[in-house]
């Protein structure tokens, strides 16, 4: 096979990665893991940084749609933000590929264990600010899958075997992944629930949040107390990010009022306006009190997280709080909690689990992702962190 063609079958073989590993079916995740072998055995630094943003494009396809929705333009600001989104993936993957070399046995190895120590680098780096802030399509999310109830050590596990992937030995790390991944279907179970909590999912699209009136937020009360009741002994009702809107005053007293009589505790997504710009945020409201209960470590770049606009003295934007607030508690419980954005990236997650969380908390706002898969992507990647560390999860999308 001439080198144009085999370079040709590995971009080909890396979007069929991201597309298909991609899609919104947790158990497909495992497909993510082929990119490193793909990486590894580029036959130049050019072909590599192809194959890397080939798979990373295809595994964040929505984009370019999703931009256009959410903004009501056309498709090419889309294409932009996709293609710059990608850089950050394509350079670190570019600069720490190198090519085999060595004459002998023994020059081969160590070239293995250069490459083997490379991608290591490249697995942190991708999972880890400031490179990790876009590290969207992280292959170590297919850990949940394939080591379900591991924890860490099944972090670790997936880990070698993304690394064993870029060495000589890759055929057996492809077959222990491709027994893992026939295997993790016949005793794959859903994550437990959590007894007394429930998600109130809604479909509001774009109007959710954006009603000021009294009015509508009385009729999101009538609607969590109804879905509460339906609920064998609900104690704990989540809704979607942005579910309230600005968070005034106000709001917080017709909330109080609202949940006057229940011992229901509410967690809600809602926006806290500052001199500075605005803290996208989770809520915990019940009868008695009404307070922030989490702000989110990093919302969305570009869209809502915007730092120049700060560092410039403009004001605007949502602020990263990055590594505060990992877990929190509600009615007792320790959560961890993910507002959108944070479910596709790893470093949220794991420094939450580093706090030991009783339940993960995974809410999202999705209307501008309609004719894309990005909110089953999510819910995937939410779905195999849970599963990894064996914790239930209680999701709630506005869509």
């Amino acid at each position: 096979m001439t080198g144009r063609w085999k370079s040709i079958l590995l971009i080909i073989a890396a979007i069929a990665c991201g597309w298909v590993g991609w899609s919104g079916e947790v158990l497909l995740l495992p497909l993510a893991m082929f990119f490193p072998l793909l990486w590894a055995i580029s036959s130049s630094r050019s072909i590599a940084a192809l194959v890397a943003a080939s798979y990373f494009l295809a595994a964040s396809r929505g984009l370019p749609q999703g931009v256009t929705n959410f903004y009501s333009a056309d498709l090419w600001p889309g294409l932009l933000l996709w293609v710059v989104a990608s850089a950050s993936f394509v350079a670190v993957h570019a600069v720490f590929w190198t090519k085999p070399r060595g004459e002998n046995a023994s020059e081969r190895k160590g070239t293995d264990a250069a490459r083997a120590l490379r991608y290591l680098i490249v697995i942190v780096l991708m999972a880890l600010p400031p490179f990790g802030i876009t590290g969207w399509a992280h292959p170590l999310t297919a850990a949940g899958v394939l080591f379900p109830g591991w924890g860490w050590w099944g972090l670790v596990a997936t880990a070698i075997l993304l690394v064993l992937m870029t060495g000589r030995r890759w055929q057996i790390a492809v077959a222990v992944l491709g027994g893992l991944h026939v295997w993790s279907p016949t005793n794959w179970t859903p994550p437990k629930l959590t007894p007394g909590w429930i998600a109130v999912d809604l479909k509001q699209g774009g109007t959710l949040g954006r009603d000021r009136s009294l009015a509508s937020q009385r009729d999101l009360i009538d609607t969590v107390r109804k879905a509460a009741e339906a609920g064998e002994d609900a104690r704990v009702a989540v809704l979607p990010e942005s579910a309230l809107g600005f968070w005034t005053p106000t709001v917080a007293r017709v909330w109080q009022e609202g949940l006057r009589g229940s011992n229901l505790i509410v967690i809600a997504g809602a926006a806290v306006i500052d001199p500075r710009g605005y803290d996208n945020v989770m809520l915990a409201l019940s009868a008695d009190a009404a307070n922030v209960l989490y702000r989110e470590r990093m919302p969305v770049p570009g869209s809502m997280w915007q730092p120049w606009l700060r560092w410039t003295g403009q004001g605007g934007g949502a602020g990263a709080d990055f590594f505060a607030n990992p877990v929190v508690e509600v009615d007792g419980v320790r959560i961890a909690p993910l507002i959108c954005y944070e479910q596709l990236i790893l470093w949220p997650v794991l420094q939450s689990m580093l706090h030991s969380p009783e339940v993960i908390v995974a809410v999202g706002n999705g209307w501008w992702t309609e004719n894309t898969a990005i909110v089953a992507i999510q819910k995937a990647s939410a779905i195999a962190w849970a599963r990894l560390f064996d914790l239930p999860i209680v999701m709630a999308f506005n869509t």
